[in-house]
This record gives C-alpha cells, sequence and structure tokens, in this order.
C-alpha cells in the first residue's frame, strides 16, 4: 500500500483530534473533570502526533543525495518513534499525575454540570469512532489473513499502527472517562474521576511502551517478513540459478526493501549468460515482492557440488 492510504487515516485521525480537544478542554472547564482534562491533553498529544507522521511522509519523500545514497525512507519511522515518546511523556504520565492528584485530595474536588462532560464524552466517542473506522478500513489491505495484533506487530508501514493503537487508547480512554465521571455522578464522590484519570495513564502508557518497541525495531531496521523472504527466494532460484547460498533483506523505508544475495549459478556459465540470469532474477523478484526496489546479486558456484570444486570461480 502506498502512503496515501495512511495518509487517509492520519489526516482523519487529526481532524478528529482536534475537535475533540477543543471540547474535552471546555468541558474541563465547565465542570473541572480531572479525566476530562487528562483526555483532552490526550487529545492534544494525539492531534499533534498526527502532525508529526505527515511530516515524516513529508520529509521521506526527498530524494537521495551523496550523504544518503539510500534516501530518506526511514525518516517516517523517526517521527513515529518520537509519537511513541510524546503519547508516553505527555499523555501517560501527565494522566497518571493528575489522578493521583485527585485521588489524594478528592474532597477537595467536585463535579460540576456533570452533564455536560457526559455528552462532550459522548461526541468525543463519535468522532473518535468516525477516525478509527477510517484507520481500520485502510489497514485491511494490508493486514490480510493476519491477527491485527501480528499485524502491528509485523507491519513496516508505521504510520497505520500507530493511528490503530492511538484511536484503540482513545475510545478505551473515552469510555473509562465517561466511567469515571458516570460513578462520580452516582456516588458523589469524586475519587472515581481520580481512578478513571489514573486507568487512562496506564492505558496509554502500555500503548506508547508497544509503539516503542516497535518502532525502534524499525528504526534500527527491518529485514523481509518470513512470507516476503519466501516468495523472493522462490523467484531466485529458477532460470539459470541453481540456489540461493544465503541472502539478506532490510527495509529501507515502508515500501522499499534492500535485497542482497549471493546465487549459485553453473560453473561453465559464460559472462554474457551471468549477467541475463541476474537481470532476469531481478525481475522476477520484483514481481514477487514489488517492496524490493534495490537488488544486488552475486553470482558464485555452488560449492556443495563435488563437480564444481575445481572450477574456477566465477565472480
Amino acid at each position: 500500500m502506498s502512503a496515501e492510504g495512511s495518509k487517509k487515516a492520519i489526516v482523519a485521525a487529526l481532524t478528529a483530534n482536534a475537535g475533540i480537544a477543543i471540547a474535552k478542554f471546555v468541558g474541563f472547564a465547565v465542570t473541572g473533570s480531572s479525566s476530562m482534562l487528562a483526555e483532552g491533553v490526550h487529545s492534544v498529544a494525539d492531534t499533534a502526533n498526527q502532525g508529526l507522521l505527515l511530516l515524516g511522509q513529508q520529509r521521506s519523500a526527498r530524494r537521495a543525495d551523496r550523504l544518503h545514497p539510500f534516501g530518506y525512507g526511514r525518516d517516517r519511522y523517526f517521527y513515529s518513534f518520537i509519537v511513541a515518546l510524546v503519547i508516553f511523556a505527555l499523555g501517560s504520565l501527565f494522566a497518571l499525575y493528575e489522578g493521583v492528584e485527585k485521588i489524594i485530595h478528592a474532597h477537595d474536588h467536585g463535579l460540576e454540570s456533570p452533564l455536560v462532560a457526559v455528552v462532550i464524552l459522548l461526541v468525543a466517542i463519535c468522532l473518535e469512532s468516525y477516525s478509527f473506522a477510517t484507520a481500520f478500513r485502510e489497514s485491511r489491505p494490508l493486514k490480510g489473513s493476519a491477527s491485527w495484533w501480528r499485524f502491528i506487530r509485523n507491519s513496516r508501514n508505521p504510520e497505520l499502527p500507530v493511528v490503530l493503537l492511538e484511536d484503540s487508547g482513545a475510545l478505551i480512554g473515552l469510555v473509562l472517562a465517561l466511567g469515571g465521571v458516570g460513578l462520580t455522578m452516582a456516588t458523589g464522590d469524586a475519587i472515581w474521576d481520580g481512578i478513571g484519570t489514573v486507568c487512562i495513564g496506564v492505558l496509554l502508557g502500555v500503548i506508547a511502551i508497544v509503539l516503542i518497541v516497535e518502532m525502534k525495531s524499525l528504526l534500527i531496521g527491518e529485514g523481509a517478513t518470513e512470507s516476503e523472504e519466501a516468495a523472493i527466494m522462490t523467484a531466485l532460484a529458477a532460470d539459470g540459478v541453481d540456489r540461493v547460498i544465503h541472502i539478506k533483506t532490510q527495509y529501507l523505508g515502508p515500501e522499499e526493501m534492500l535485497v542482497a544475495a549471493k546465487i549459485a549459478m553453473p560453473p561453465n556459465a559464460d559472462l554474457q549468460t551471468v549477467a541475463h540470469t541476474i537481470d532476469a532474477a531481478e525481475t522476477r523478484v520484483r514481481a514477487a515482492v514489488p517492496q524490493a526496489r534495490i537488488i544486488y546479486l552475486e553470482p558464485d558456484i555452488d560449492r556443495s557440488d563435488p563437480s564444481a570444486r575445481s572450477a574456477p570461480k566465477s565472480g
């Protein structure tokens, strides 16, 4: 999938979160709910995060140059990693602080016009559901038959897992905030609002840690998935290639993979045959795995073949 699908999901999330953030801060100003304040900060963080993801896509599109001969595709991984840090620092830690403060001083806090908070949270749930549905729809072709957890773990596209987890966390957080406000209304005890806020903080912390781990792995460099590597191996080992001696792959960006392989060829193959075989193998690999855009193949003779041991090395 191109970056267009990711961009649609990001723009939908940015639009929804910006509107939700304003509504939540208005709700906090009217009600004094710490859950509303934590959710407002969460939405501000999410809005900033969508901006960072868009910036990452824009910067990753720069042309390769002498300093970065393989291009800037990993900018998308870098900015997604920053997003995970923002969720942890600005979302989780703030919510935990605010929630603990509310629990400790529950007798000093109360909710004014709690129905306003309930209405705002319900509207926010509707807007967040729209954002989540967009990310869900754009992710399905990329997910295939794998589970959603496996998609998040294995996807080389950073933005869609980020938006999916953000929106999932936002929806669950809104339900937690609604529960905190509702229990405070029912019992008259503001401690429930604080407990709801702490739960939001824990939820955001878990999501942030998952994203930090996954984005760090992508930033360092991940290779092809098992299915992609199997397809590459099958495409290579045909029409003049005896076998693949060894192979290494690495994603240079979400839509660009580097493939380097040593391939065994007949010891008596002449230079023209070798060149034709390599060109044909590269064509087959790109057809099987379109992300494999940069391919380096080194021809060699098969040392496991006794009849080839005395033959001169071809490359």
